[in-house]
Order: structure tokens, then C-alpha cells, then sequence
């Protein structure tokens, strides 16, 4: 490794808002409630613990688009919180968003169960592009409430949404919540360093944020992760610059489909050709252990068969 190299990977730090990142820092019990404090309004004290819940990655439609690592917390008083990063445009992403929270609710309650046990639910996402089109407001809290009189029909409910796009672009109310969106969409180290210092908890998640970049490990499986995000926007900008053309979302639809097909493909090879058991892979792709093992085999009984073929056979038998 030259001179160079050595302090290029010395001076490294992932993007709190690359989502494999965001998740491993939550891992760190503080971490989580001091970013949970900040979101929900709850003095940190009175989140006596959290627990994070193990997830699987979500996907829109199957095989056929980028998952999306989120992250899911159990409160004391049972209260469910799930979180997503999206750095990605995403257009249908309040029918998606609203899709998880009732899957999220109506999965507490088995056949038999009683209604007056459902605890709340909460959805947190945090997006790298703009939702709300004229609004200034980078934070955004919804409930179920009545139009007119403004009555809360119940709280079992809530949505955040936080467009990391408008932090810049507007002033805002200095708020522990606005720290963490700057520490979360921040470029350079400078900006961490300073949010960082104005909350423990912040403090925290960075020093974290500084070990978990040392990591070679999980530094080539976040790399990985945001080649995958970078070629899925990649997908979307140039699909849609062919549908505009030709006139024909289906023809978006497919070539972001097969496109991804084939990165699942090439991403899971990649970390299984750099050592990783497919357990590992599994785990730093967001892909289920069987596809992995499947595409595996299918990669040693026909090395020399082209990526897209072993993802036309495995993903879209």
C-alpha cells in the first residue's frame, strides 16, 4: 500500500446516511437512545432501555429492487420503532412507508389475540431527497387525526419524516434533533466534530462511527452497500430518462428490475470471491442465506456463466 493509500484509508469515515452504517451505529444502546430522545420528544432518562429487534431486508416487489436496511427498536413500555435511510428517490415512498408501519402493527397480535394489547407503533424515515415539495420544514410528524377540530382519533400510530436535502437549503431551529440530521448528513469530519461536541450521545455514535471505519471488514461491506445504492440511482435517473422518451413506465419498471437482478448477483460474488462465509454475505448484502448459497452453487458448477444468467435462474425463475 503506497504512502497515499495509507492516509486516504487512515482519514476514511463512512456516511452515518449510507443505511449499512446508520444500522451498525444503533447497535450502540446509548446511541439509540440518544437519537430516539431527539426524534420522539422523550427526555433520555426516561428511556430506561431499548432493544434492538432483528430485521430482515425489505424490498418493494420481490427481487426487484434495492432493499433497504432498516432498523427496528422495542421500547420499554413496548413501543415499536422502526427506522429507515433512504439515500435513493424513492416515488412511492409514503404508500411504502405506510405498507411496513401496518404490517409492523397488525404482526403484534396472533389469532385470538386482544386488541387493547397492540402497542404503538412508530416509523422514523429519514431520506436523503425532498418529499414534501414546498415546505421548508426538514421535519415532519403525522398522527390520525380528525380534519377540522383536530381531534387524535388514536396515538397507536406516527410517522417522521426527515429530508436530509432541505438542511442547507433553509434556516431551522436549533433543536438536539437538527444536530443529529446535521451529525447524520454531514460531508466532512469538521461538521461531526462539532456536533459531536454539543451532545454526548452524538459523542457517542461518532466515536463509534471512527472504530467501525477502521473495521476492513465492515469497511468493504459498506462499500459494497453504497455501490449497490449508488448503481440502484443510477437505474432509476436512467430509466426514467428512457421512459420519458419512449413513453412507457413498464419499460422503467423492467430495466430497474433486471439491472438490480444482476447487481444482487455481482454484490453477493464479490464478498464470497473476498473471503466472507455465505452467512457473512448474507448479512452485509441484506440477501436471504438460501439465495446466497444458491447463487454460490450455481457460480461453481458454471463459473463462466455471465452474472445476469445466474440472476435470470435464481431471481426470476
Amino acid at each position: 500500500m503506497t504512502e497515499v493509500e495509507t492516509k486516504e484509508k487512515e482519514g476514511f469515515l463512512m456516511s452515518p446516511k449510507v443505511d449499512f452504517c446508520f444500522k451498525e451505529l444503533m447497535r450502540n444502546s446509548e446511541v439509540r437512545k440518544g437519537f430516539l430522545s431527539a426524534v420522539l420528544e422523550i427526555p433520555p432518562e426516561e428511556i430506561r432501555e431499548t432493544t434492538l429487534l432483528p430485521t430482515h431486508l425489505q424490498k418493494e416487489q420481490g427481487k426487484d429492487k434495492l432493499g433497504i436496511l432498516d432498523v427496528q427498536v422495542r421500547m420499554q413500555d413496548g413501543t415499536k420503532v422502526d427506522i429507515e435511510v433512504n439515500v435513493a428517490p424513492f416515488v412511492a415512498w409514503p404508500e411504502r412507508s405506510l405498507f411496513y408501519l401496518g404490517k409492523m402493527y397488525v404482526g403484534q397480535i396472533e389469532k385470538g389475540g386482544q386488541y387493547r394489547s397492540l402497542k404503538k407503533c412508530v416509523h422514523i424515515g429519514i431520506l436523503d431527497f425532498v418529499l414534501f415539495e414546498g415546505e421548508e420544514s426538514y421535519y415532519s410528524r403525522f398522527h390520525l387525526w380528525e380534519d377540522e377540530r383536530k381531534l387524535k382519533y388514536s396515538d397507536k400510530v406516527e410517522i417522521h419524516i426527515c429530508e436530509l436535502p432541505k438542511l442547507r437549503k433553509y434556516a431551522h431551529p436549533e433543536t438536539e434533533l437538527l444536530n443529529w440530521m446535521r451529525f447524520i448528513n454531514a460531508e466532512k469530519e469538521e461538521e461531526m466534530e462539532e456536533m459531536a461536541e454539543r451532545n454526548g450521545y452524538i459523542q457517542a455514535a461518532y466515536d463509534d462511527l471512527k472504530m467501525l471505519s477502521a473495521d476492513e471488514q465492515k469497511r468493504l461491506a459498506y462499500e459494497e452497500r453504497l455501490k449497490a445504492e449508488r448503481d440502484y440511482a443510477s437505474l432509476v435517473y436512467e430509466n426514467w430518462e428512457r421512459g420519458k422518451k419512449e413513453g412507457l413506465r413498464q419499460g422503467m419498471e423492467t430495466g430497474i428490475k433486471q439491472g438490480m437482478q444482476t447487481k444482487t448477483v455481482q454484490v453477493v460474488l464479490r464478498l464470497l470471491d473476498k473471503g466472507f462465509s455465505p452467512e457473512e454475505t448474507a448479512e452485509m448484502s441484506g440477501e436471504s442465506l438460501p439465495v446466497v448459497r444458491n447463487i454460490c452453487e450455481w457460480h461453481q458448477k458454471c463459473p463462466e456463466m455471465p452474472e445476469e444468467e445466474i440472476a435470470k435462474k435464481i431471481l426470476n425463475p
